[in-house]
């Protein structure tokens, strides 16, 4: 769960790094784009680098999604009887108790997400658009319910990425210093989803065009 965790940090912060571009406009935005596809040539094809990584994040979200459900069932096989009173845990609140369910939001929304700004599926200029246009249209003002569903699901990332880096640094033995790594988890997950949720609403107000 924590190694699995660490490489969607890490390829998150990347993203989000890469999405920020679209503020430099279409030209960096799109060469950034096919950067990520030539990266590692002429030594190798096309995409080979690319390939690998994508690879990669699908083992990394399919353990991720295998050891929670792996860690529910030791739980409730360790502890079949329910407590006598409910105990608030250390790491509870409402990220704690939504975190299947977001996992699901989240899971959701990374389909559609491909099928619009990666494939063209569902965006209206089509596959063949640069990637810049792409994200303009998806996020065009007409379209105000892909944004919400964007920000509906960022939200629950940032739940997600806070209440799992906090549980990192507990599995640690740092829970001493709960309120520093709290905020610490917290300031990290808020940056992220600022830096997600930037370019869809700079989209909407029409400063991204």
């Amino acid at each position: 769960m924590a190694v699995t965790g660490a490489v969607l940090v890490l390829f998150l912060v990347g993203h989000m790094l890469g999405n920020l571009k679209a503020f430099l406009g279409a030209d960096s935005f799109n060469h950034y784009a096919e950067w990520l596809r030539t990266v590692g040539s002429p030594a190798l094809p096309n995409r080979t680098l690319l390939t690998i990584a994508e690879i990669g994040l699908v083992v990394a979200v399919v353990l991720h999604m295998w050891s929670a459900v792996s860690l529910a069932r030791r739980a409730a096989k360790a502890r079949p009887v329910k407590y006598a009173a409910r105990v608030k845990p250390q790491a509870g609140g409402y990220a704690t108790r939504t975190m299947r369910y977001g996992g699901v939001i989240i899971l959701l929304f990374v389909i559609w997400h491909l099928l619009d700004l990666t494939f063209g599926v569902v965006n209206p200029k089509g596959g063949q658009a640069t990637p810049y246009d792409r994200l303009v249209a998806g996020f065009a003002p007409d379209r105000w319910w892909v944004t919400v569903f964007y920000l509906v699901a960022m939200a629950m990332i940032g739940l997600h990425l806070r209440h799992g880096l906090w549980s990192a640094l507990q599995t640690l033995g740092l829970a001493g210093r709960y309120k520093a790594l709290k905020a610490g988890s917290t300031a990290v997950s808020a940056v992220l989803v600022v830096g997600f949720i930037a370019i869809p609403l700079a989209v909407m107000i029409g400063v991204v065009k």
